[in-house]
């Protein structure tokens, strides 16, 4: 497909072209009016000069006729010098009728009468005339007169003809009319929306383009067809997206050297620590055994934030190998087991409604999804608090709900809770706020398995937040396959 070598050229050729075709219609249309109006113009004059010659024919018939009966009855010699300057107006008008576009049966009429009258005038200069010549005289002249009476006649069906013709003339104009600005208008319409295409096609593709490195796609190159300008804007946002994927590595890179350069000498401080607060070095006062306490908290908060940067870096990558059917009901009871430290500390008991559920995926990210719900929920749940967790099918896919007590997410920090390193407000109760890396990687995970992760409302309409989990099932978990519901308390487990 050939483009102009700028955008806006292409536009306005798009422009163009589509207006080709209805000028064409208008030049067209006032062509065919111009035509019309001349031929309506010499149709109408024709008819005129017809008419006219016609009357003054059939009025000089009558006065040749007139002077021959005053003749014939005077016998006076001037009459006849008289007569023969009328009939050279005759004559004249005879000669203007044969210009005009008169049919045979007229142009035969116009002879004959021509023919009548030389006849009669011969006869009527004839020295001696006899009585029986004076009647066909006047008989004659009595038939010319009629002749030119019928030519009148006929003039006029003449002029009615022509203004018949006009009308249908008229009539066909409209047709042919209406016809060309049918296929005009079609035309018209045809190249519009090959040129919208046209002209979309770059535009589409520069929005894909932007779509796709707005959602940090660096891996697929961006092309853009078009005028050059449009080209060279594509290759601009191609070597944009090879510059941000290199120093997305870059900054992967750095990640991954500075956690291992920090994990060395943390876990030294931690072991230290631990070895402490064990009292390998000897008994510690209470003063000394808080700082051990606040050294050894800070030290596992520290190590936690290096590893959630380590796996909000591979949140895109479930390597093929670890694919597997996950029952979900296995991994909350793992997570939960993990968590009864924390959930003991701070009193919080758990309750369930668990129904099986199978899906496909990797076993350790599913286990990295309902870790970060399930310690949320706890870290803000108040003391005694409650956290409800709730798996059921819906569908072709598995539904975890993991429901607590705490301030919930407040209005503002609703749109951007699962973005990344996004904190929202401070946490209640003094307590440490966290990376704000662990809903990101929940959600990173959930849409790597195809689900998604969602925040919802509590359905008693209660404080708290309530995280609802959508992963695909299992095909052998689909619905259809037996299930049973099991619904425990794990307060004992926790």
């Amino acid at each position: 497909m050939y483009y102009p070598r700028s955008f806006l050229k292409f536009i306005l050729l798009g422009f163009l072209l589509v207006s080709l075709p209805l000028l064409y219609a208008l030049v067209e249309l006032i062509v065919s009016l111009d035509r019309l109006g001349t031929q309506s113009q010499q149709a109408v004059l024709q008819a005129a000069q017809a008419g006219r010659a016609s009357r003054q024919l059939y009025e000089q018939a009558t006065t040749l006729e007139r002077v021959v009966r005053q003749h014939l009855i005077l016998d006076d010699p001037q009459l006849v010098e008289d007569y023969a300057r009328l009939r050279q107006d005759f004559g004249q008008t005879s000669q203007q009728l044969q210009q005009l576009p008169l049919d045979r049966a007229q142009l035969a009429q116009l002879e004959k009468l021509a023919d009548t009258e030389s006849r009669l005038y011969l006869l009527l200069k004839a020295p001696q005339r006899t009585p029986a010549a004076s009647t066909a005289l006047a008989q004659g002249y009595a038939q010319l007169s009629e002749g030119a009476q019928a030519m009148l006649a006929a003039s006029n069906r003449l002029t009615e003809r022509e203004i018949e013709r006009l009308q249908q003339m008229a009539a066909e104009g409209r047709k042919t009319w209406a016809y060309l600005a049918l296929a005009a208008g079609a035309i018209a319409l045809a190249l519009a929306i090959l040129f919208a295409v046209l002209i979309a096609r770059p535009i589409r593709q520069l929005d894909m383009a932007i779509r796709q490195m707005g959602t940090a796609d660096f891996t697929h190159a961006i092309e853009v067809n078009g005028p050059q300008d449009m080209r060279y804007l594509g290759q601009r946002l191609d070597w944009l997206r090879t510059r941000l994927h290199e120093l997305e590595a870059q900054q992967t890179r750095f990640l991954r050297h500075v956690s291992h350069e920090l994990k060395t000498p943390l876990t030294a401080v931690r072991e230290g620590a631990e070895l402490l607060r064990d009292r390998v070095g000897g008994e510690l006062s209470p003063q000394q055994q808080e700082i051990v306490r606040i050294v050894r908290e800070n030290t596992l908060q520290l190590q936690k934030l290096i590893e959630d940067l380590l796996n909000y870096h591979q949140t895109r990558s479930i390597e093929p190998q670890t694919l597997g059917p996950v029952p979900l009901a296995d991994v909350i009871r793992r997570v939960v087991r993990e968590h009864k430290l924390a959930a003991f500390a701070r009193m919080v008991t758990f309750e369930a409604n668990v129904k099986p559920a199978v899906i496909v995926g990797d076993a350790e990210k599913i286990r990295a999804i309902v870790d970060n719900l399930i310690s949320n929920a706890i870290k803000y749940s108040p003391r005694s608090g409650l956290v409800a967790i709730e798996v059921f099918t819906e569908g072709s896919e598995a539904v975890l709900d993991v429901v607590d007590q705490g301030p919930g997410v407040d209005v503002e920090d609703r749109p951007r809770i699962f973005d990344s390193f996004y904190q929202g407000k401070s946490a209640p109760e003094g307590r440490i706020k966290g990376s704000g890396l662990g809903l990101a990687i929940a959600r990173e995970y959930a849409l790597a398995h195809g689900g998604r992760i969602d925040l919802l409302d509590r359905v008693d309409g209660r404080r708290g937040a309530r995280f609802r989990v959508r992963l695909p099932l299992a095909v052998t978990d689909r619905p259809g396959s037996a299930s049973t519901a099991a619904r425990a308390t794990l307060q004992e487990e926790g």
